[in-house]
């Protein structure tokens, strides 16, 4: 299983536009992907459920952590990282 820790990077935290871009690429994603705050990591969410990224709550610097199984796990965990490290402007 390939696992990632990203550090949210947007003002806004995971809500809203940052949640739905998100969301977005983590269904295009051959695999499926888990989230879950880094002080939490027993509550994993559908990384691509746009309502399950909101109710986590992230806030912009929080931790999350990222979890796929199978082929491409490692390359979709590297691009999704991505994406949450960066401002995604509202």
């Amino acid at each position: 299983m390939a696992e990632r820790t990203a550090t949210i990077g947007s003002k806004a935290g995971l809500h809203a536009r940052p949640a739905a871009v998100f969301a977005e690429a983590a269904g295009e994603q051959p695999v499926e992907v888990s989230i879950a705050k880094a002080d939490s990591p027993e509550e994993k969410f559908e990384a691509g459920s746009i309502l399950g990224l909101m109710g986590i709550g992230a806030e912009y610097g929080e931790k999350v952590v990222l979890t796929a199984e199978g082929e491409g796990a490692e390359a979709s965990l590297d691009k999704l990282v991505e994406i949450l490290e960066t401002e995604q402007d509202d």
